[in-house]
């Protein structure tokens, strides 16, 4: 039978079982392998205060903020695209 997908969708290897992890969007359980993880920066300051401190030389400490989402919901956001059959088994870069 053809493999879909190289990695069989999970990015794990040989190292058995993983975590799980609540998708961000939609609560469901989606193994920590597999998830799709997104990074991105909070800061509670307003961007123009922001520029005028950091003129003034203030350093403004901003959070992390990570969410994980399952494969349908990483799709529906635009997080990854859908590929064609054949690009689905070289990996890389997806957005």
């Amino acid at each position: 039978m053809p493999k879909k997908r190289a990695s069989r969708g999970r990015s794990k290897g040989g190292k058995g079982s993983s975590g799980t992890v609540h998708c961000s969007q939609c609560g469901a359980m989606v193994p920590r392998d597999k998830a799709k993880k997104v990074t991105g920066r909070i800061t509670l300051v307003e961007p123009a205060l922001a520029k005028e401190l950091r003129a003034a030389g203030a350093y403004i400490a901003g959070n992390t903020d990570v969410k994980f989402y399952c494969v349908s919901c990483a799709v529906h956001r635009g997080v990854v695209k859908v590929r064609s059959e054949l690009d689905r088994r070289t990996s890389g870069r997806l957005r």
